[in-house]
């Protein structure tokens, strides 16, 4: 089923990084297809593409604290190459000036995206993790006033199992979100 995005749609391809490949503990199974079908989605959206990452707080607060002692590892600082972007996004960003918002939060939505993106923008959501920062990034969006869609193919869950749960929650917040089951399914209202 083909679904029509607005020419003006912004991608936003979430905490695509080091952190969650390979030998990580955060390692996310399926990382390899959610960067391909990201790396597809690229050219569509020329000029209307913002990197996310998420990062470790200098100093965690509140319900942090006990989070990051189980994460320790992931407490270094957002410079270290744990939180670089993988390729081909981190060309992106250095050939083309791709933004990159940065927070140490699983949401992405807030003041910083918005600053990029406006305030009640189309948002095409890709990324990881599905069942962690795309949909907490995905409800707030859509809870400001966004429209938000996901593509399913170009996210990746903690499991299979967790990134199936977490697009049928998305898909419950209909017509607000919409997921779509490929990227080739999007298509711009573009001439």
């Amino acid at each position: 089923m083909s679904v029509v995005v607005p020419a003006d749609a912004w991608l936003v391809a979430i905490d695509l990084q080091r952190v969650f490949t390979g030998d990580s503990p955060w390692s996310t199974p399926r990382y390899d297809e959610a960067a391909a079908g990201t790396a597809r989605l690229l050219p569509h959206f020329a000029g209307r593409t913002v990197f996310t990452r998420f990062v470790a707080p200098e100093r965690p607060q509140g319900a942090w604290v006990p989070y990051y002692r189980e994460w320790s590892f992931a407490l270094v600082p957002d410079t270290d190459p744990l939180y670089d972007l993988t390729a081909p996004f981190a060309a992106a960003v250095t050939d083309h000036g791709t933004p990159v918002v940065t927070e140490p939060t699983f949401g992405k939505w807030g003041t910083s995206l918005q600053g990029v993106v406006g305030d009640r923008p189309h948002l095409v959501l890709t990324g990881v993790s599905t069942d962690c920062c795309v949909v907490s990034t995905a409800l707030a969006a859509a809870d400001a006033g966004a429209s938000v869609t996901v593509v399913a193919d170009a996210c990746a869950g903690a499991s299979d199992e967790d990134h199936e749960r977490a697009l049928a929650l998305m898909r419950l917040y209909a017509p607000l979100i919409t997921v779509v089951e490929r990227g080739t399914d999007l298509v711009t209202d573009q001439v």
